[in-house]
C-alpha cells in the first residue's frame, strides 16, 4: 500500500459541478492499494498517518500530529500511484489490486481513521474527481507499507 500525503490548510473534491467532500487545516491522503496488500498494510499506514508530526508547534518545529491539532483527514483513493513507467512509454497498472478488493481495504482504511477520533472526508472510489488542495507549506511525505523502519 502506498500513499502520498500532503499537509493542507483546506482541500475539497467534486465530480462535475457536485460538491463531494471538504475538508479544513489536515492531510489529505492519496491512497494507492496494490494486489498482495492486506488490512495489516491499512492499520499500518493509518497509525503512521495519523500520528506522523507533520504540523509545526509554537515555535516553528513539525511536532504535532494531526490528532494534536484536531485536524482532518481527507482520503482519495489513487490506483495511479502504482504505476509502474519502468518500460516503454504507457504506464502498467498490473501491481493495483483488482477494484473489489481495493474497495474493501479503502473503506476499511477509511474506518481505521474514524477510529482515531479524527475527521475524515472521501472521494468516491473509481470516480474522476475535481481535487482542489490548499497545501500548507508545501510538506508532502510518500509512505509505502512495504517499506517499514523500526
Amino acid at each position: 500500500m502506498q500513499v502520498v500525503i500532503q499537509r493542507v490548510k483546506d482541500s475539497r473534491v467534486s465530480i462535475g459541478d457536485k460538491l463531494i467532500s471538504k475538508t479544513g487545516k489536515g492531510i489529505l491522503v492519496f491512497l494507492g492499494i496494490e494486489k498482495e496488500d492486506t488490512q495489516n498494510d491499512a492499520d499500518y499506514l493509518v497509525s503512521k498517518i495519523t500520528n506522523l508530526r507533520i504540523f509545526e508547534d509554537s515555535h516553528g518545529k513539525m511536532n504535532l500530529s494531526v490528532k494534536d491539532i484536531n485536524g482532518e483527514i481527507l482520503v482519495i483513493s489513487q490506483f495511479t500511484l502504482l504505476g509502474d513507467c519502468r518500460k516503454g512509454r504507457r504506464p502498467s497498472f498490473a501491481n493495483a489490486a483488482e477494484p473489489e478488493k481495493a474497495e474493501s481495504l479503502y473503506q476499511y482504511f477509511i474506518s481505521q481513521v474514524r477510529v482515531n477520533n479524527i475527521a475524515v472526508s472521501t472521494g468516491k472510489f473509481q470516480a474522476k474527481m475535481d481535487v482542489h488542495i490548499l497545501n500548507d507549506g508545501p510538506v508532502t511525505f510518500i509512505l509505502d507499507s512495504k517499506n517499514r523502519g523500526n
